[in-house]
């Protein structure tokens, strides 16, 4: 069973072919550019599993041509996977926004997308996007099953209390005002493995504390009991909780009219502010990538140490928040570009928190060659396990997809 998974942003189409049958990727990549400038300069990515990447300038006017450049690749007589299209028998699609009426991912359907259309009002950046790429597939594979996976889905387990605000109760019910939370493949994808590792250990699934932690250039974290979201870091947008790379994260909400009112900004310059020129970059004044602020901090900068210095602290408050609503902590699991790759934010993120039961085993913590492999960094005797997790939010996608084929 071949499952095709569309991620599609705005300029940019995401893609991966995956054989479900042994859940083994055949082949990914990546249109960039896509519609800028007419599209004439944009660059198609495709890698077969096993062989290098090949890089190919194409014209790329909209997503309809991405999406038929990339199955034209998949079929390619020399270098695809397929030999018709007919051989793929789903395709998956990243959404973000679900709201609170797709708890889990659904066949889409007219229906479906009227839903999807109406939540672009709560995602303007990415449901749109999501769209176009639905539109461009069903368009060029209409006979072939289309399954939406939702980013927001995992959290709809959220008790009222943890996804409400302090506001009056009528902007809830009439605007949807509440804590929605994103990058719930992630935080899912990751969390379902460390069940299984947590399960090994004799630790019944029922009873489970988890802390999530997706740390990259959005971050976000969650608490996870009994395999179900109980509270996440991202609100009613992806700006709220941790330092992210361009992103503020938490902070007091009357500074945005005192901002507003001494700066002389609107609300789409005060938007701009929080969720373009803050994080990492703002507070260093270097940039958004963490690499970077580390090697600025190395070479003595002393806004690029208090940047790295908030982010870990962030991330270490959030797991002892989230340690206290469970009730306990079993696991802190670390994942996306910063959390898979950077020892460092680990190490630091975690410290003063052995009164948990983390203890981590430093030299594992350090070593290079765990890269890309599921380990747990924490040390023999340590009581809480810390583990690293590579995330594929693409693979969860395609597992989804799967399932509504074999259930269905």
């Amino acid at each position: 069973m071949l499952v095709l998974v569309i991620n599609c942003g705005s300029s940019s189409l995401k893609y991966e072919l995956f054989d479900m049958k042994n859940g083994v990727s055949l082949a990914d990549g990546l249109a960039e550019r896509v519609g800028i400038a007419g599209g004439n300069n944009a660059v198609l990515n495709y890698r077969r599993r096993g062989n290098e990447k090949i890089e190919m300038a194409v014209s790329m006017p909209d997503h309809r041509v991405a999406v038929s450049l990339v199955l034209k690749a998949l079929a390619d007589p020399e270098h695809g996977v397929i030999n018709d299209l007919k051989d793929i028998k789903a395709v998956g699609h990243r959404v973000v926004h679900g709201g609170e009426k797709f708890a889990a991912s659904v066949l889409i359907t007219p229906e479906v997308i009227e839903a999807i259309e109406q939540f672009c009002e709560l995602a303007p950046l990415h449901n749109p996007a999501n769209l176009l790429g639905i539109r461009a597939c069903q368009e060029l594979i209409p006979d072939t099953p289309h399954v939406a996976v939702f980013d927001t889905a995992f959290h709809q387990t959220m008790p009222k209390h943890a996804y409400l605000y302090g506001l009056p109760y009528e902007l809830y019910q009439e605007l949807g005002v509440r804590r929605y939370g994103f990058h719930g493949t992630s935080h899912r994808y990751v969390c379902e493995v460390a069940t299984g590792l947590l399960a090994e250990r004799g630790v019944p699934v029922e009873e489970q504390c988890i802390v999530t932690c997706h740390l990259g250039n959005g971050c976000s974290m969650a608490a996870v009991k009994g395999g179900k979201s109980i509270d996440t870091t991202l609100g009613f947008t992806p700006l709220e909780g941790l330092l992210m790379g361009t992103r503020c994260g938490d902070l007091d909400p009357a500074l945005v009219p005192f901002l507003m009112d001494r700066l002389g900004l609107d609300t789409r310059e005060v938007d701009t502010l929080m969720n373009k020129q803050s994080g990492l970059l703002g507070v260093s004044g270097v940039s958004s990538d963490m690499r970077d602020v580390h090697a600025a901090a190395a070479k003595g900068n002393e806004r690029a140490k208090i940047a790295i210095s908030l982010f870990c602290y962030r991330v270490r408050k959030y797991i002892g928040a989230y340690a206290a609503v469970m009730g306990g902590l079993h696991a802190v699991v670390f994942t996306a570009g910063i959390g898979e790759n950077d020892p460092e934010v680990r190490q630091r993120s975690i410290d003063g928190l052995e009164f948990l039961g983390i203890k981590i085993d430093q030299a594992r913590n350090a070593d290079p060659s765990i890269r890309g492999q599921i380990t747990d960094i924490s040390a023999t005797d340590a009581r809480t396990r810390v583990f690293v997790i590579p995330t594929d939010e693409e693979l969860l996608i395609a597992r989804d997809t799967a399932d509504f084929l074999n259930n269905s």
